[in-house]
């Protein structure tokens, strides 16, 4: 652009110059004698000789025409203006061209990106994504596309085209904690594919700014539905069921067929996500951790989230970090699902109660427990099952770690209380007996 700049001002110098030019050399030529001119009578002759007609040429006076001046510079005028039209539509249809180009080459792009995406959402490679790419699928990080906020930053729908959509996080600064959770992330789901976690599809570098593309997740986070505007009301008994199943299913990837084992350590109701048809899928393991190191575990600081961080871990920090550690997690997980309320809920202005605390007395006592459960699924649950699941849930909690169980285990109590077409084994044709005793 400044070039083009330079180039018109010395367009327009060239002008100036070619008119300048124009107008200097201008017709000249001496008055036409007068007819029959009275000349005084000369005592001598005019010239002497030869000689002085060339040493002394006779003066001719100058007069310059004001027509024939008018008439060049109008002739410059035109000439000029015509050149420096012909200029700026020269320019206008370079433009033109330009930003159809571009837009071309954009979209040709857009469309490579897309199947790049596609591919690796497949094949589990993570790609490098271009910020611009970036700026246009989310309409320049526009507050109409945000699908979520988190503690490092924030997460923005992106459509990439029509039939293909994304979720793009961006994670603010270049403190050493964003960095490290975002090449943490990377390199964890980088090696990791399974139906119930979330895919990585590719990341991004723009100066301190780092942005996550994950695949899009419809129906946002468990926690939006348990806590937020429609406190539950979209998920029933069997759906809440099948979120608890996919959950384990995930944790069980983790700790059983990783190799090395996984440890989530940031497991949540605001990263478990549920897609269009409402399967769950843990999500940010910017926290993540493989189980084993202990080298690894020397340089990581305690971390978590209130509520659900398992009690030895708070007490003893890393050299108690266990894959016990998510089950405790998902224990308060199950117990959100159970009766909707937070982890965390402030009882007084001065102190706090945890869920696993106000919850523990009754979930071991039958006759409270249904009053206890969440008033949107209190009349579609089965008591059996709601007893089950909360035995499953009063284990998952324990203090001692080695009290619960592991999530294989977790896994194998859950089959049979979801219905098959929901990833269980449980048959809906099999008389149940709702809201009946054991």
């Amino acid at each position: 652009m400044k070039g083009l700049f330079m180039f018109l001002a010395m367009i327009s110098v060239w002008i100036s110059i070619f008119a300048s030019s124009s107008s200097s050399p201008v017709d000249v030529k001496a008055d036409p004698p007068v007819a029959d001119p009275v000349l005084p009578i000369q005592r001598e002759p005019f010239f002497k000789n030869s000689s002085d007609l060339i040493a002394h040429p006779p003066d001719v006076k100058v007069v310059v025409h004001h027509q024939d001046l008018n008439k060049n510079l109008l002739i410059a005028l035109v000439v000029s203006s015509s050149l420096l039209a012909a200029i700026l539509l020269g320019i206008s249809c370079f433009f033109i061209y330009r930003v159809k180009f571009l837009k071309k080459f954009h979209e040709t792009d857009r469309n490579s990106v897309v199947n790049l995406l596609k591919i690796n959402g497949k094949k589990g490679s993570i790609a490098a994504i271009d910020y611009q790419l970036l700026v246009i699928a989310t309409s320049n990080f526009d507050d109409s596309n945000i699908l979520g906020q988190g503690g490092l930053g924030v997460v923005y729908k992106a459509h990439f085209n029509d039939n293909f959509h994304a979720a793009v996080k961006r994670i603010y600064g270049g403190g050493h904690d964003a960095v490290r959770e975002f090449e943490n992330e990377v390199e964890a789901l980088s090696k990791i594919r399974h139906q119930n976690i979330v895919s990585l599809l590719g990341y991004c570098i723009h100066n301190e700014a780092r942005f996550l593309i994950y695949e899009i997740m419809e129906n946002g986070s468990l926690d939006f539905h348990l806590h937020g505007p429609s406190h539950g009301s979209a998920l029933t008994w069997q759906m809440r069921m099948k979120i608890a199943l996919d959950v384990a299913r995930g944790l069980e990837y983790l700790h059983e067929h990783c190799n090395p084992p996984v440890i989530h350590r940031d497991l949540k109701s605001s990263n478990i996500l549920l897609d269009s048809k409402f399967n769950a899928k843990l999500s940010d393991f910017g926290l993540a951790m493989i189980s084993g190191g202990s080298s690894n575990k020397a340089n990581i600081k305690l971390s978590g989230s209130v509520g659900y961080v398992a009690p030895e871990y708070l007490l003893d920090g890393k050299s108690k970090l266990t894959d016990k550690s998510d089950v405790y997690a998902f224990g308060v997980i199950l117990l959100e699902l159970l009766m909707g309320r937070r982890p965390v809920e402030r009882v007084s202005e001065a102190q706090c109660q945890s869920i696993v605390t106000w919850a523990m007395p009754q979930l071991t006592d039958r006759s409270k427990l249904p009053n206890i459960v969440d008033p949107a699924i209190k009349n579609s649950m089965d008591l059996k099952h709601l007893y089950q699941v909360a035995a499953i849930a009063v284990l998952c909690v324990q203090p001692e770690p080695s009290y619960r169980p592991l999530i294989t285990d977790v896994l194998h109590s859950f089959m049979p209380l979801v219905p098959v077409d929901l990833g269980g084994s449980l048959r809906l044709t099999e008389p149940a007996a709702a809201g009946g005793a054991p």
